[in-house]
């Protein structure tokens, strides 16, 4: 009878069902939550820009408020937009159930081409729906929220991510890709993923 299999590594902390936004909460700096910013969106009629760079944690945050949006009464239709798209990918005329009052999210907006911006702008207005944007800078909304990265805040996520293995990888790691990606959050975890896996035992049997 041959010896059964030594157990498989553990799965990499850093795939993507562990690092996609809402998996690792956003952390909110000290006075500020989820609940405030719902209160603050709602003063400014559901209408709202959430500004930061690159791997800052916008896509984060949205996950972060949909709840509270929900629990004050209204629904979210959320539009990621990936790959310099230039116009919305579904069209919000066409979609069923559309109500007054529901508060349409775009991921992503400055990659909208200006007049589908306009468009985009015009029809929320039109139809009284709110509208929640993620940009890298200001598009004339009112100011929501604006998100920042720090080397403290990356060890955090990192430290939590490797709750069952903290070992696997070194302070000094985090601070030096963190460094080489200038803040970039995604591109950091990203690049420890690789490292992790690089460092994984072969299934052996």
């Amino acid at each position: 009878m041959s010896e059964p299999c030594d157990p498989p590594p553990a799965e990499n902390p850093f795939s993507a069902r562990h690092v996609r936004p809402g998996a690792v909460p956003f952390r909110f700096p000290a006075g500020r939550s989820a609940g405030a910013l719902v209160e603050r969106l709602e003063k400014n009629r559901w209408r709202g820009q959430i500004v930061g760079p690159h791997g800052s944690g916008k896509s984060a945050l949205v996950a972060a408020l949909v709840p509270g949006i929900h629990e004050a009464g209204r629904k979210t239709v959320l539009i990621e937009l990936h790959d310099r798209q230039r116009r919305l990918p579904v069209s919000l005329r066409r979609m069923p159930g559309l109500e007054a009052g529901t508060v349409v999210i775009v991921d992503g907006y400055e990659q909208l081409a200006l007049w589908n911006r306009f468009a985009l702008g015009w029809f929320c207005g039109r139809r009284g729906l709110g509208l929640v944007v993620t940009s890298h800078a200001s598009v004339g909304l009112p100011d929501l929220f604006r998100t920042t990265t720090s080397l403290a805040l990356a060890r955090q996520i990192v430290d939590q991510l490797l709750a069952e293995d903290p070992c696997a990888v070194t302070p000094s790691e985090v601070d030096e890709r963190f460094r080489l990606h200038q803040g970039n959050m995604r591109e950091v975890l990203f690049d420890l993923y690789d490292l992790y896996q690089r460092r994984r035992p072969p299934k052996q049997c």
